[in-house]
């Protein structure tokens, strides 16, 4: 991490403030007794299943070919729980994500579900987003994916939905500039207003209220479940490719071909960002990686290869309508903040705040933990 990090500072021994407050936050758990460790999962798995009892699945858990949700899915299977793999299809999906996928669905012999969004819808949403010049063009990819698991969820009685996300590989917080909120409906419906003609139909946006419908009222639990294992990225990876034909990416979240270019082009050349700094300073403060191993790392380009990247840039254009000059023009444009435009990032703030003040009693009875 360096100065082009959102406020970042360092101390007297050059140890900068997001690695003192990832470990800070997350060394107990990423360092965990072992003992204590395996008690919370066996109490979690027997929640699980007690609450499944009777359905046709007892957790819902999102996939995307990546070695995070990959990993969760394996798990829950090992562990004798009845899952329903759920995948948000974008139409930016790369041959090797699907492969991944399809690998593990068949081997693990569980159900998956494809929500395959409509896309002259979506690509309206992106075109707006575009115009927009905001950093977060994914919001629209996450957000809606979190909407669709817990429509799954919901639609199955199903109280848990276990994520691949987890403080050992991915606990160290992105930079306030470098992405947005992500349960922000109304960013994305004040964005495609403003800049688009389209009318949100199909497209499924979640917001702070129906986050609060699912997980308080459908009592639908978000879950990083890779927070109940002493998950190291490197042996997965081993152990995925071995047994489940799995092929690893160069970098982090690289399954969808749009990421790959956004992370690997656009947000480098528009906004002078690259994400790696961020995934791969989780790693070394975690003790995944060794620092050197991570500077090294970031000598290399932020796309796999020349020929790569022009595969995608004509791909880019081909799906998106655009000519070479469309893209060189946005490029050169300068980003704007995503507050711009209305937003719902202040009401989760003060929600927050105010469930700071009650009492862990009352939290419990309403979360019915």
């Amino acid at each position: 991490m360096d100065e082009r990090a959102t406020g970042i500072t360092f101390d007297a021994n050059g140890i900068c403030n997001y690695c003192t407050e990832f470990l800070q936050r997350s060394g107990g758990l990423i360092h965990e007794d072992a003992t204590l460790r395996q008690t919370r999962l066996d109490s979690f798995i027997s929640r699980v299943k007690a609450a499944g009892q009777g359905k046709r699945y007892d957790c819902v858990i999102g996939v995307s070919g990546g070695v995070d949700s990959s990993w969760a899915l394996v798990q829950a299977v090992r562990l004798g729980l009845r899952p329903l793999a759920v995948h948000m299809d974008n139409g930016w999906n790369s041959e090797l994500a699907q492969n991944n996928i399809a690998n593990l669905i068949q081997k693990l012999n569980v159900d998956l579900y494809t929500h395959v969004v409509d896309w002259p819808e979506y690509r309206a949403l992106m075109q707006a987003f575009f115009d927009a010049d905001v950093v977060d063009v994914e919001l629209l990819y996450d957000n809606a994916m979190l909407k669709v698991n817990y429509q799954r969820a919901a639609a199955h009685g199903v109280k848990f939905i276990l994520a691949g996300t987890n403080e050992a590989t991915e606990g160290m917080k992105i930079p306030a500039t470098w992405n947005w909120f992500k349960l922000d409906k109304k960013n994305i419906t004040s964005i495609a207003a403003r800049f688009s003609n389209v009318r949100i139909k199909t497209f499924p946006a979640i917001g702070v209220l129906g986050y609060l419908y699912y997980e308080y009222f459908r009592r639908v639990r978000w879950i990083s479940f890779l927070d109940f294992f002493p998950y190291n990225k490197n042996a997965v990876l081993d152990e995925l490719e071995r047994d489940y034909g799995y092929k690893r990416y160069p970098y982090k979240h690289y399954e969808s071909i749009f990421t790959r270019f956004y992370q690997g082009y656009i947000l480098p050349r528009k906004f002078g960002i690259d994400k790696r700094r961020v995934h791969l300073s989780t790693l070394v403060a975690a003790g995944q990686m060794a620092r050197e191993a991570a500077m090294e790392n970031l000598q290399s380009p932020t796309c796999a290869s020349e020929a790569e990247l022009a595969q995608d840039i004509q791909y880019f254009l081909k799906k998106m309508q655009w000519t070479r000059a469309q893209l060189d023009e946005y490029l050169f444009r300068p980003g704007k903040n995503h507050s711009l435009y209305a937003s719902e990032k202040g009401c989760w703030i003060w929600l927050n705040r105010v469930m700071e003040f009650l009492p862990e009693k009352l939290l419990a009875v309403i979360r019915r933990k």
